[in-house]
């Protein structure tokens, strides 16, 4: 309850939209392996912005 309020870091957010895209290019593998390589490499370039902040 007293997080409610609490804001979420850079690092927080950059984690997110790197999972959520790595469920998109997972789903897509089955279906269309061109779009979930993009992802995936899109996914890539967020983990590496998280491994700078965090360095």
């Amino acid at each position: 309850m007293f997080g409610l309020f609490k804001k979420k870091t850079e690092v927080e957010k950059l984690q997110e939209k790197y999972e959520k895209l790595m469920k998109e290019a997972f789903d897509l593998s089955k279906i269309n392996r061109s779009e979930s390589d993009s992802k995936y490499a899109a996914a890539d370039d967020i983990q590496k912005q998280i491994e700078k902040l965090t360095a």
